[in-house]
């Protein structure tokens, strides 16, 4: 069972919500070590030793945004294909889902990528180490939701035999290599790359 951590109550006066949102706006955009820990205390409008009554460190703040992104993709893939029977449907969906996102999430799915190195040693923090447990445990799970898609798939004669947790690696790792190069600003529209990336998937696993 994946660990549950409890999240503090978000009152009027909590600055909790805006730090996380500075520290995406921040990680994403200039980097987790280029941004310094009192330039989103700046964004946020309080001082530094402010910061410590939410988080105890950077990377304590860094390891919580990336355990919400993995909660938030397993949430929309379980929203998208809780209905759908079709299997080959089902795998479009999940990819649909994927890439539809905010501007806030693209940052939020770029600074999981670029950091998912961070999960696989324990910390010495209790807190840090709690958020790394989390998220590494919903790694598993949100690997999981693909595999079993795939076995879905393959048992109902919708996709040729195959290992599904290897082609459900395959699958999962094209579709999140997008984060690591995509701009909203750039060239290419997202709604052109999932449409690309849907594809391709379907083709990887039905034929």
């Amino acid at each position: 069972m994946a660990t549950k951590i409890v999240e503090p109550e978000a009152g009027p006066r909590s600055k909790r919500a805006a730090i996380l949102a500075a520290a995406v706006d921040h990680f994403g955009e200039a980097g987790f070590e280029a941004t310094k820990w009192s330039t989103v205390a700046e964004r946020v409008g309080i001082g530094q030793t402010a910061l410590y009554h939410y988080f105890e460190s950077k990377t304590h703040c860094l390891l919580t945004i990336m355990r919400l992104e993995l909660q938030r993709s397993h949430d929309k893939f379980t929203e998208a294909t809780a209905d759908v029977t079709d299997p080959v449907e089902a795998l479009r969906a999940a990819v649909r889902a994927a890439y539809d996102v905010s501007d806030q999430e693209v940052l939020q799915m770029r600074i999981l990528q670029n950091h998912m190195d961070l999960l696989s040693g324990p910390r010495k923090s209790k807190r840090e180490e709690a958020e790394r447990v989390a998220a590494r445990q919903l790694v598993q799970v949100v690997e999981r939701d693909w595999t079993n898609l795939l076995v879905r798939g393959m048992s109902q004669g919708a996709f040729p035999l195959r290992d599904a947790q290897l082609l459900g690696a395959s699958v999962l790792g094209l579709i999140v290599s997008v984060w690591r190069w995509y701009r909203p600003s750039g060239p290419t529209p997202l709604s052109e790359i999932s449409e690309l990336i849907e594809g391709a998937c379907v083709r990887m696993v039905a034929t």
